[in-house]
């Protein structure tokens, strides 16, 4: 007898993801589809990375079109589609360049490599990031990352990073040291809970930085390539804000959407720095690959032509409009709503305090995506109490509106 997917799994893959009981077989559009024919509305995009949802078909054939002519080279010789990439990318934030890689965890590497040689002379290597960020899972990345969580187990952690409270510019300016050469965040903290950074907050760590003569980095792995409605989560923020047109990171690193689940990461770096990795200094085997390139090029078009940045702004302030009523009907299961554009998160209340949950250990955030997924929607629990919405960027109205109803429905089940 041919064992099932599960069984599989258990005898062969190491068991370092707590997966949901859920075994899909295939997709179309913002649908995916379960080895006994159930239908899922797809809410949560790969957490954050199908873009464009399942199956799109003009993806299919760039992937078949490109996969004919080459599907990799070494970075030791030139192609096209890398070096076009870049400029589309630098065309949307600023002069400099970019890096190319797989990963949001190695993007952020990346940054860290940057940061050291740029204060290497001076002695100084010590990155401040945020309590409640993630950065990725690499040794470094969850040195940088401001969740004890994720460091249990793997100590003694790498040196060289410092946690301060998020959104409070007077702790970074404490923490700041002679060996401190950069403060990285997130614009839109998503493991941590859908927090978005505050505006003062961001134009003071510009300041601030310029004046210590540090670097500032964006991980915008997450809420960046058009999610919120603007190219980077920042630049949505920052929109229309006095002195927020002149705000620029020194750095910036992005992955997931980026290639809509074609595995690519980069980070991009202003212009006085964007020469600081000379050759030899960094490297990445797979990154940037003619296949890759093309796949991300295709995504960019497609975004920019269906104007799919604009789809994301309006039915994302539906959707958060949508949960705000609810959370005002039922303020003792929904507790916030916050987010911006397709990266939304809404906050419950503790499950000890949610009679439906009381019978259960379970975070209040992991129940209530079971009983959606019972309901044929997926979406994704972001620590204790928060449930993350990250759908593709083409949703549709309907479907936006379906995904609210289905959450209503359990939301009402939940108070009943």
């Amino acid at each position: 007898m041919t064992m099932n997917a599960k069984s599989l799994y258990e005898k062969y893959v190491v068991p370092s993801y707590k997966r949901f009981d859920l075994t899909f077989s295939h997709g179309s559009g913002s649908r995916l589809t379960d080895v006994d024919g159930k239908e899922y509305l797809d809410m949560g995009g790969g957490i954050a990375v199908s873009c464009l949802g399942h199956g799109h078909p003009e993806l299919v054939d760039t992937l078949r079109e490109q996969a004919g002519k080459m599907l990799h080279i070494s970075n030791l010789y030139y192609h096209e589609g890398q070096g076009s990439l870049a400029e589309a990318i630098v065309n949307l934030i600023a002069p400099g360049k970019c890096f190319f890689c797989n990963s949001g965890a190695e993007a952020n590497e990346g940054l860290f490599k940057l940061a050291r040689k740029f204060g290497h002379d001076e002695g100084r290597y010590e990155i401040i990031t945020a309590r409640n960020s993630f950065h990725g899972r690499t040794l470094a990345g969850i040195a940088a990352t401001g969740q004890d969580k994720v460091k249990t187990g793997f100590e003694p952690i790498m040196p060289g990073f410092r946690h301060v409270p998020f959104n409070d510019i007077d702790a970074v300016k404490s923490a700041i040291s002679p060996s401190t050469v950069a403060v990285m965040i997130e614009g839109i903290q998503g493991e941590g809970g859908i927090t978005p950074a505050k505006i003062d907050y961001m134009l003071a760590l510009r300041r601030l930085c310029d004046e210590r003569k540090l670097l500032l980095l964006m991980d915008e792995v997450q809420c960046g390539f058009f999610r919120t409605g603007k190219f980077l989560g920042y630049q949505r923020l920052l929109e229309g804000v006095e002195g927020g047109e002149s705000f620029l990171p020194d750095g910036v690193s992005m992955a997931k959407s980026l290639a809509a689940g074609f595995p690519m990461g980069m980070f991009w770096t202003r212009e006085r720095y964007a020469d600081l990795l000379g050759p030899g200094a960094h490297a990445s085997t797979f990154g940037g690959t003619p296949l890759a390139c093309a796949v991300a090029l295709k995504v960019m078009e497609i975004v920019r032509r269906d104007g799919l940045d604009a789809n994301a702004r309006d039915s994302g302030e539906l959707i958060m409009n949508r949960l705000r009523e609810l959370a005002q009907r039922f303020p003792g299961i929904i507790t916030d709503v916050r987010g911006l554009g397709f990266i939304i998160g809404f906050e419950l209340a503790e499950a000890k305090s949610v009679k439906a949950f009381g019978s259960s250990d379970a975070p209040s955030s992991l129940q209530f995506v079971e009983r959606l997924h019972e309901a044929g929607l997926l979406t994704v629990p972001a620590g204790a109490r928060v449930v993350r919405l990250l759908p593709p960027l083409n949703l549709s109205k309907d479907d936006a509106e379906h995904a609210v109803s289905i959450i209503r429905k359990v939301v009402e089940d939940v108070a009943s």
